[in-house]
């Protein structure tokens, strides 16, 4: 049952062929069985068992939707009061959240049952998943390798069907990267779609909230009940209710497919090249058009992103100072020996790098000259992105230059490590949906991502462009060896 799409297990629970309880319990089992892959931080068998016969409740008095039943995780970002939030970080170990995010809330409010909180980078920093304070997420293809990040346990979770689908975060990458590493579909809506409220902040300029799952199709029956305008949150957008799959089987022919020139340097790995060539060629054949676009300034994402979310980091985690909640370092003498020494032993290195960063560009001085110029160049990189949206629909290529590394490769090496992220920082600068779903495999079996990113609040026609893709193809239901 564990293989089952969220569909079949939507039908199986409104046909009775099986409980939410029982599904819950096959879930949780399976978590605990596949342990070594350090995908998750906190489970409470007792509260997801709750949650499940709640569900059971609306489905027999014939109240439930779609989602009700359907077992969910989320990403230790978003905070949880059911279960730690602990955001991968020493700083926040055992704390546990007065309330919910409000993401987490929608999908409960839905029916729902959370099973979970998931391994990632720790806030959110890293695009290997190897800077969680508790230790690095195995990809379930091969466990010498890394998941991705920061939403490697996401990923990994949803991979090796350990749940269905996971809540995730992109904040210049992190969605779709990791999806890719692992052969599931991962999607960042547009900035401001997704609530930020109660979601542990990293850049929040860029962070947003997405989903992981199997296919673009339940991408969007989730989205249908996890987006929402959010009045708690002064970054969310007041649009009205729409349906995310309304473009699902709908006929798509003439659609005009942009491919960037800019994507396909040499830097590339070749089978990735040759496995994006041929899903761009699916498309073709499913009568969209492909022309080749521009975006010249995407080769200056990294070192805009590298010089905005340090920054904004630098201001958020300024919060972490031991005096109100979270890791506090013991045997000091005054208030500001308490607060080095807590911030010294609480966070690790990535955010230690990063926040050194963010405070320089942001020093008297270093402003006008790195953290202005950067948002004067990110603001070219946005009219990349709507110049390019007159003439076609959908911008399509590569989501990273290679697969899966392995693990260690990089994480001494932050400069490389930053590198990975080289395809999907654009899209997030600019704040538009993008996407990633599976399109094939490396020689050694590792799985290859295909990047989608569609114009703002364009996310349904997205995904429907990812389902006529899954349509054609079946690369987004194979497993890896060694789950069932």
């Amino acid at each position: 049952m564990f293989a089952k799409t969220i569909l079949q297990l939507s039908q199986g629970l409104q046909d009775r062929q099986f409980s939410a309880v029982e599904i819950a319990t096959l879930f949780l089992d399976r978590i605990e069985k596949f342990s070594n892959l350090n995908a998750f931080l906190d489970i409470n068998r007792d509260t997801s068992l709750k949650q499940a016969k709640a569900a059971d409740k609306r489905l027999a008095e014939r109240r439930a939707n779609p989602l009700t039943g359907i077992p969910i995780a989320h990403k230790d970002i978003f905070v949880t009061t059911d279960f730690k939030s602990t955001a991968g970080s020493k700083m926040l170990a055992n704390y546990k959240s007065p309330f919910n995010a409000t993401i987490v809330d929608n999908l409960q409010s839905a029916g729902m049952v959370s099973l979970g909180k998931l391994n990632c980078d720790e806030f959110a920093m890293g695009s290997s998943n190897e800077n969680s304070f508790y230790g690095p997420v195995l990809n379930p293809w091969d466990k010498e390798h890394v998941p991705g990040g920061s939403s490697g346990g996401s990923a990994a979770a949803v991979s090796a069907r350990l749940v269905p689908a996971a809540t995730a975060t992109d904040t210049g990458g992190s969605i779709r990267e990791p999806a890719a590493f692992c052969g599931i579909t991962g999607v960042k809506p547009t900035y401001g779609r997704a609530s930020r409220w109660g979601m542990i902040a990293f850049a929040s300029s860029l962070d947003q909230g997405g989903i992981m799952c199997s296919s673009a199709e339940e991408a969007g029956l989730i989205f249908n009940s996890m987006l929402g305008f959010d009045s708690q949150d002064s970054t969310s957008v007041d649009r009205p209710p729409e349906n995310f799959n309304r473009y699902i089987d709908k006929d798509l022919k003439e659609l005009k497919i942009g491919i960037p020139r800019e994507f396909f340097d040499s830097n590339i790995d070749n089978e990735v090249r040759v496995a994006i060539q041929a899903a761009l060629q699916a498309l073709e054949h499913a009568g969209m058009n492909l022309i080749e676009i521009t975006l010249p300034n995407s080769h200056l994402g990294i070192p805009v992103y590298y010089v905005i979310a340090p920054a904004e980091c630098s201001s958020n985690l300024s919060r972490y100072d031991g005096v109100r909640y979270g890791y506090r370092a013991e045997d000091h003498e005054n208030l500001t020996e308490m607060i080095k020494k807590t911030r010294s032993e609480g966070f690790g290195k990535e955010p230690k790098r990063r926040i050194m960063i963010g405070t320089y560009v942001l020093s008297q001085g270093y402003y006008d000259a790195y953290y202005l110029k950067a948002q004067q160049v990110r603001q070219l990189i946005i009219n990349d992105f709507s110049s390019a949206f007159l003439d076609c629909d959908i911008i399509a290529g590569p989501v990273t230059a290679e697969t899966a590394f392995k693990l260690g490769d990089k994480i001494k090496d932050p400069l490389s490590m930053y590198q990975s992220d080289f395809y999907t920082i654009p899209a997030s600068l600019a704040g538009i949906p993008a996407m990633s779903i599976p399109c094939g495999f490396s020689s050694t079996g590792l799985p290859i991502g295909l990047q989608l990113m569609g114009n703002y609040f364009e996310e349904a026609k997205l995904l429907g462009v990812a389902h006529s893709y899954q349509k054609l193809t079946d690369w987004h239901t194979k497993m890896p060896d060694g789950i069932s």
